[in-house]
C-alpha cells in the first residue's frame, strides 16, 4: 500500500480587528470545509498572526469534527448499526 498525503488549504480574511479562517480538504468527490474565528479585544495590540493562529486553530477543529463524523457514516454503512467515534 502507498502513501497517502492529504494537503489542507487554510485561506484568512481580516476585517479590522476579526480574522476568519477556512480549512479546505478535497478527499475524492468528498469535500470538507471548516471555519473559524477569532476577535482580537480591544486593549490587545495589533498582533495579525495571534489572530490568524487562533482562528486556523479553530477551523481546523471544525474540519477535525467533520472528519470524525464522515468516518462514523462511513463505519454505520459497513457494519449496519449506528456507531459513535470518539476524537
Amino acid at each position: 500500500m502507498g502513501d497517502t498525503i492529504w494537503t489542507v488549504n487554510v485561506a484568512f480574511t481580516r476585517e479590522g480587528d476579526r480574522t476568519r479562517a477556512d480549512a479546505m480538504l478535497e478527499l475524492g468527490g468528498d469535500h470538507f470545509h471548516g471555519y473559524g474565528r477569532a476577535k482580537r479585544a480591544p486593549a490587545d495590540p495589533s498582533v495579525p498572526v495571534i489572530g490568524q493562529d487562533l482562528a486556523a486553530a479553530r477551523a481546523l477543529s471544525d474540519l477535525s469534527h467533520q472528519l470524525l463524523d464522515a468516518a462514523a457514516a462511513r463505519i454505520e454503512s459497513h457494519e449496519g448499526h449506528t456507531v459513535k467515534v470518539h476524537g
